[in-house]
């Protein structure tokens, strides 16, 4: 055999080598870590058309391996640090696994064309790759936690103490998120005040999430965004945050909340459940629409949190019924002490889900 054909042939071995590692991986996650069938059964299918369009150019296994070298191939001693970095885990796993399939499956293309055969069936195969990788890594975004309370700064109710303040002694109190609302603060100055808010918030060990403002969510390394029903479609604001932000929408109605999901949202704040102090809404949504929340098929396992009007007096009634997580105001940022406000919330929700989960009844093995 002439020693460019043998050369082609081991860069076509390698690569096959490669790429097939690289739709395991992909594979496993999918099957093992997601118990995703759809992406399990895309990747399978993906190794046998793999098989398949190597068979149809008549390059025989044979063929390949005898033109294998390990031994002096000079790649496999090079390396370099970016590709052992997994810091973000199984989404740096598989955005590595499937960056080698398709760079493999470039070259497999290329080669094949150089022996006179079509690389088209390999082109076909790395789209089929692209669209895998961007559905397996949305995937695997880290899900959106069942926050117990989000305290809702903004800077014009804080009448005590500085937003800041107000952040830090939320936490101290057991609130485990803020969402950032300034509805009539200029893009300059929001964004210097979200930057300075975000970081005291994650210094607590609270997530962060900005109202409308996409753009200054992903600016300042917010952990996601919270849109209104008038604000951008959540699918647009998923393609300026990216797959690891985590995206909420205000939903006045189960409708609302089944279609917001359905697009993606990762969190439903539900409500006007009371009448607020601080934002007119004359028709409230009530208790009703947190109980058909809860119990909704479609609904029921998605992060939620119950908005308007929301305080220590009627927490409770909230907490009654079942509800996870509430989002409030004015009562913690106008009150003389924001911790003690947050205290009473936290316990009293946390406390009635302790009741519900020790009076379920006990199935025996």
């Amino acid at each position: 055999m002439n020693p460019e054909k043998t050369a082609i042939l081991r860069m076509i071995d390698a690569n096959l080598n490669r790429c097939r590692e690289g739709i395991r991986v992909v594979e496993d996650c999918a099957r093992f870590m997601l118990n995703d069938p759809q992406i399990t059964g895309s990747c399978k299918q993906i190794r046998h058309q793999l098989r398949s369009a190597i068979d149809s150019i008549e390059l025989g296994s044979l063929d390949l391996i005898a033109a294998r070298d390990t031994e002096s191939d000079v790649g496999t001693s090079i390396s370099t640090i970016a590709e052992s970095d997994r810091t973000n885990g199984m989404r740096d796993l598989v955005a590595a696994a499937c960056k080698r399939a398709t760079e493999a499956l470039r070259v497999i293309e290329e080669s094949v064309k150089a022996l006179g055969h079509s690389g088209s069936v390999f082109e076909s195969i790395r789209y089929q790759l692209y669209t895998i990788e961007k559905t397996t890594i949305l995937s695997l975004r880290p899900p959106c936690p069942q926050w117990t309370l989000c305290v809702l700064i903004t800077q014009s109710l804080c009448t005590h103490h500085d937003p800041i303040e107000i952040v830090k002694l939320a936490a101290l109190g057991g609130a485990d998120s803020i969402q950032i609302r300034e509805k009539t603060m200029s893009d300059a100055d929001m964004l210097d005040y979200a930057r300075t808010l975000t970081q005291g918030a994650h210094d607590h060990g609270m997530h962060v999430m900005i109202n409308d403002r996409v753009h200054i969510a992903a600016l300042v390394d917010a952990d996601g965004v919270h849109l209104g029903q008038d604000d951008l479609p959540i699918r647009a604001a998923r393609a300026i945050l990216g797959p690891r932000a985590w995206i909420g929408r205000t939903c006045p109605t189960l409708n609302h909340a089944i279609d917001a999901i359905e697009q993606g949202a990762d969190t439903c704040g539900l409500g006007p459940v009371f009448t607020s102090s601080t934002k007119s809404k004359p028709i409230l949504a009530g208790l009703g629409l947190i109980e058909s929340y809860l119990h909704n098929d479609q609904t029921r396992d998605v992060p939620m949190l119950a908005i308007s009007g929301i305080d220590p007096t009627n927490v409770g009634r909230l907490a009654q019924i079942g509800c996870r997580g509430v989002a409030v105001s004015s009562a913690a940022c106008s009150a003389q002490d924001p911790r003690s406000v947050c205290r009473s919330i936290v316990e009293t929700i946390r406390a009635n889900h302790a009741q519900r989960s020790n009076n379920e009844p006990t199935i025996n093995a």
